[in-house]
């Protein structure tokens, strides 16, 4: 069965596919598919921030991968959410607005060799689209009001971004503690050095989470040229050969309403299902390591062996402290009468903890004085638990979660048969550098020297996970396998880089090398992680992305 051809197929209704689908489909004069293997976003628990709960290890909102048991944790095997709705990842993720360093994107120019990637030129795709509740007010530069923030922000774009609508005494005072250990305060992490500690601004409008598929998708669904396909899941590309002999992709095969659909692209088909689909998808289509394909009985069509590996993610360790003579999250909701103050105070104001991120403050700072930026990030939360999933704590705590933002460590993504309904094996391999480990213990110091600060001393912190008694760096780089989890911020399993780099899949204008047609446009493509959430990052190349492809399309014409 096919159907009439379209001008771009974009697979992936996700936080790059949304977007993409909103400035590819502006021009009426082309027909733009776009393909979800979930469902609509209508799932109330995706729409109210505290949702997350509700929606990872969720099928509804999920993929509902896990990873490899992993050898750096110990063994452990841990549970890890892709979105699987309209809105995709950002639809489920914790809603935090962070870019990065400036360094990151200096990096990834120098990696590629095209300048289009620093941090000045990326700095005007990440404000194309915001809508910064900074400048709401205006900007004046002859009074200062606002004016710092204009150069680095936007406003009017379809991308929110608010100010949380909550605060704790237990969190303010852990940003003075952090304060009086060396960090200094900041109100904006996203200038291009985030070195600080403040409070996380979020992707909500007026105390709801404001997903890729309200902000972009939704005001292109009454544009006749845009097709949207929900519970349509590609099982593989198609390819055919010009008459140049090159190998060019024609299309894709999609499961739709449990029949396969042939559907035709004239000119592009833009790959955009995530760091863990977006591999897969390439594999089973016969793009990918000559020997893998071949192990599963599929066709080569190109021997690219960079395909699935480069995986990097940001590993967090979750230390845990019992606190008194304050509340915390624990103690309100094992309380029915806790319960119902919050669920009416967010009725009444759309604010308080139904309203907050999985993590509110945050801090950026370095390991150790000889690194030369940040390479730690903090997510500190008012309320503690065993693990994702299980019950908060019958007594108050906080959890202070630390990260190396730059991790050495490389894992892979790899299918486990030629049908594109078994799920990828996931491996991270976290941990597995000797650096990384260095930089584990590094921080479980770090985290106890600012807990020990003045500031925190009234609510009499006892250290309950890890434990005091684990001291040494071996103990602690033991223990941070035992206790630490992934953020979610897989990338680099299709990474950019130049021609002479046979591992990079993509060339610096994300079109996939060897095949003409197709093009990688979501997280994969990074060829380093970024020193933050992703979730951004994911737009900017998005935004920058659109615009390489209307540019080709008119370079066709002339």
């Amino acid at each position: 069965m096919s159907q009439e051809p379209f001008d771009y197929i974009i697979v992936g209704a996700g936080t790059a596919g949304c977007l993409l689908a909103n400035r590819l489909s502006a021009d009426p004069q082309v027909r733009v598919l776009l393909l979800e293997a979930g469902k609509p976003d209508t799932y109330p628990w995706i729409h109210i921030p505290v949702g997350y709960l509700y929606c990872i290890g969720n099928p509804r909102a999920d993929w509902m991968y896990r990873t490899e048991a992993d050898v750096g944790l110990n063994g452990r095997s841990l549970i890890y959410p892709r979105g699987k709705t309209l809105g995709g990842c950002s639809s489920i993720n914790g809603m935090i607005y962070m870019r990065g360093q400036a360094r990151d994107y200096d990096n990834w120019a120098r990696l590629t060799g095209e300048p289009a990637w620093s941090w000045q030129n990326a700095l005007e795709d990440f404000k194309a689209h915001e809508d910064h509740y900074r400048l709401d007010d205006g900007a004046d530069p002859s009074t200062g009001h606002n004016s710092r923030f204009s150069d680095t922000h936007g406003h009017g774009g379809e991308w929110r971004i608010e100010k949380q609508r909550l605060r704790w005494d237990v969190l303010d005072s852990f940003a003075d503690a952090a304060e009086q250990y060396g960090i200094d305060k900041t109100d904006d992490f996203n200038s291009g050095d985030n070195s600080g500690v403040g409070y996380f601004d979020v992707n909500q409008r007026s105390g709801w989470r404001w997903n890729a598929s309200k902000a972009f998708l939704r005001p292109a669904r009454s544009r006749k040229n845009l097709t949207v396909w929900t519970d349509a899941q590609v099982e593989r590309l198609t390819f055919e050969r010009t008459a140049e002999g090159r190998i060019r992709c024609s299309g894709v095969h999609v499961c739709r309403e449990r029949t396969s659909v042939q559907v035709d692209a004239r000119r592009e088909v833009v790959l955009s299902a995530g760091a863990v689909n977006t591999p897969q998808i390439l594999q089973l289509s016969g793009v990918g390591p000559a020997g893998l394909l071949k192990s599963h009985g599929i066709d080569v069509v190109l021997d690219a062996p960079g395909v699935g590996e480069n995986l990097q993610d940001h590993l967090q360790i979750r230390t845990v402290f019992k606190v008194r003579h304050t509340p915390t999250l624990n103690m309100l909701l094992h309380s029915v009468f806790g319960k119902m103050k919050i669920g009416l105070q967010y009725a009444l104001t759309r604010s308080g903890p139904m309203s907050m991120s999985p993590s509110q403050l945050g801090a950026f700072t370095r390991s150790d004085p000889g690194r030369a930026h940040a390479n730690l990030e903090y997510h500190i939360q008012p309320l503690s638990l065993e693990a994702f999933g299980e019950p908060l704590h019958d007594f108050p705590a906080i959890t202070v979660s630390v990260c190396n933002l730059n991790p050495s460590s490389r894992g892979h993504i790899r299918i486990r048969s030629a049908d594109f309904r078994d799920r990828p094996a996931i491996t991270l391999n976290y941990l597995a550098t000797e650096d990384d480990r260095k930089v584990a213990a590094e921080s479980l110091r770090q985290v106890r020297q600012i807990m020990a600060q003045p500031a925190m001393q009234r609510f009499e912190p006892e250290e309950y996970k890890p434990g005091v008694q684990f001291q040494s760096e071996e103990e602690l780089a033991q223990l941070a396998g035992d206790i630490a989890t992934t953020i979610f911020h897989p990338v680099g399993t299709a990474k950019m880089g130049t021609v002479e780099d046979a591992h990079a899949v993509v060339d610096p204008q994300l079109r996939v090398k060897g095949v003409s047609g197709l093009r990688v446009v979501d997280a994969s493509i990074m060829p380093e992680i970024t020193s933050g959430n992703t979730n951004a990052p994911t737009l900017m190349i998005a935004e920058k992305a659109a615009a390489w492809i209307r540019a080709d399309a008119v370079a066709r014409a002339s």
